[in-house]
């Protein structure tokens, strides 16, 4: 079982700053894709930020050069900071991995609970 917990979100004026965490934990035997993705009321989920394994990444337009994603192999956490914030940043955000938890299976998609960011003064 492979368990994602997501933490700091919450409420940020216009123009602040956020850093979100998500621990990775249970029997995953490796990881090919860790991410961010988030739902605002209405909408469909959207992709936020990718890290492959090797170190590639990839943004969505609207977050470019405002939000970065990265890692900490040793921690198996993956963050995502988020400056400049603004009022349609405000959704909830889920963390996602894509790995295996054997050898033998293939990769999977991995949710966690999702944790809400407000932007609002």
């Amino acid at each position: 079982q492979v368990q994602l917990v997501e933490t700091g979100g919450g409420l940020v004026q216009p123009g602040g700053s956020l850093r979100l965490s998500c621990a990775v934990s249970g029997s995953i035997f490796s990881i090919n894709t860790r991410g961010w993705y988030r739902q605002a009321p209405g909408k469909q989920r959207e992709l936020v930020a990718t890290l492959t394994t090797t170190g590639s990444t990839n943004y969505a337009d609207s977050v470019k050069g405002r939000f970065t994603i990265s890692r900490d192999n040793a921690k198996n956490t993956v963050y995502l900071q988020m400056n400049s914030l603004k009022a349609e940043d405000t959704a909830v955000y889920y963390c996602n991995v894509r790995g295996k938890t054997t050898p033998w299976r293939t990769n999977d998609n991995y949710w966690g609970q999702g944790t809400q960011v407000l932007v609002s003064s």
